[in-house]
């Protein structure tokens, strides 16, 4: 992949040898914290996949805490998926990113964790937000509907940051990626997110010697993309901010405890599909089915208070789609699974 830019860490508030706790390690997101935290040099990382330690039952989330003493914390777990998923296991959603929020960020309190990021999504905000959409934008208008459970999940978790920072002195921010892809993603079609559903739809398509591959909706809505490894680094940025800097997230007036990460440069579904079906090199046409819903018309994050700390995304789009594309064809066989990140 290239790079736009590059970007070092002004500080260091965690030490190599920091113990850390990483939640929800195996899905993209976590597994993109460990890459980068061992490229960092960080080797004392507690991580626990869902069999071991499962983070909707508030008993073993405290035993954990008590046994491990984590000092740090990267709270990516999270029951995720695509439009379908989102709308039709509304319960599963809220209930599972309501309970694995609650114990990991209440038990990283009473255990004295020193900084927690609680990593979310920006479909927090309302459906029909001012563009680009800034922290204060929360709770400001109605949720898109077909997200709105997990979107309410999140906000509490949010709320709760905010609340313990507030209560009990806790350092506990929250950072809203765009949306995400790349390595570990989920490819499957019935709980996949936009981007990787395509990348599956037209390797398939192509194999197959298909003469179409069908896009669900007008193809019009804008979306804003970041490779997952850009998000990595942006967490440990955050983490390892000078505590001047990482105070004044905590207690911005408008938003806070509260940031926006994104690369500010957003994409039409229509333009994402052909620039996939390129990569792809596939030589048919695309249909869109206008009878599937669009979701949020436009959904660009105003990442600005990012850029003025001095981090910025380093991916490029389309080579950030050519490592997600090479990724998905040599790992097809055994990475298509159910969407989450536990």
């Amino acid at each position: 992949m290239s790079h736009t830019n590059t970007m070092t860490l002004t500080s260091h508030a965690m030490p190599r040898d920091a113990r850390i706790f990483v939640a929800g390690h195996r899905g993209m997101v976590g597994s993109a914290i460990v890459r980068k935290l061992a490229s960092e040099g960080y080797a004392n990382l507690l991580l626990r996949n869902s069999a071991k330690l499962d983070l909707r039952n508030q008993s073993n989330v405290e035993s954990f805490f008590a046994e491990e003493k984590p000092e740090y914390v990267f709270l990516a777990a999270a029951r995720v998926g695509g439009i379908i998923a989102n709308s039709t296991r509304k319960g599963e959603f809220l209930y599972d990113n309501l309970m694995i929020q609650t114990n990991v960020i209440h038990n990283a309190y009473t255990c004295g964790v020193k900084r927690l990021l609680f990593l979310g999504s920006t479909c927090i905000y309302p459906k029909l937000s001012p563009q680009p959409i800034k922290e204060e934008y929360l709770l400001t208008g109605t949720l898109e509907p077909t997200n709105d459970a997990y979107a309410i999940a999140k906000i509490a978790g949010i709320a709760q940051c905010r609340s313990y920072n507030d209560q009990y002195g806790t350092r506990f921010l929250s950072a809203m990626p765009n949306n995400l892809y790349g390595p570990n993603d989920n490819f499957d079609l019935t709980s996949s997110h936009v981007l990787p559903a395509l990348i599956r739809k037209f390797h398939e398509a192509k194999v197959a010697g298909a003469a179409t591959v069908t896009v669900w909706g007008t193809g019009s809505p804008l979306r804003e993309f970041m490779h997952v490894d850009d998000l990595a680094e942006a967490s440990l940025f955050l983490m390892n901010l000078p505590e001047d800097s990482y105070t004044a997230l905590l207690a911005c007036q408008a938003a806070p405890a509260l940031i926006n990460v994104g690369s500010g440069e957003e994409i039409s579904i229509a333009d994402l599909a052909r620039t996939i079906k390129d990569i792809a090199d596939f030589s048919g046409e695309l249909v869109f089915d206008t009878s599937k819903p669009d979701g949020t018309p436009r959904k660009l994050a105003d990442s600005s208070r990012m850029r003025e700390l001095g981090w910025r995304h380093r991916t490029d789009l389309r080579d950030g789609l050519r490592d997600a594309y090479r990724w998905y064809v040599e790992n097809s066989c055994n990475q298509i699974k159910l969407g989450n990140n536990l």
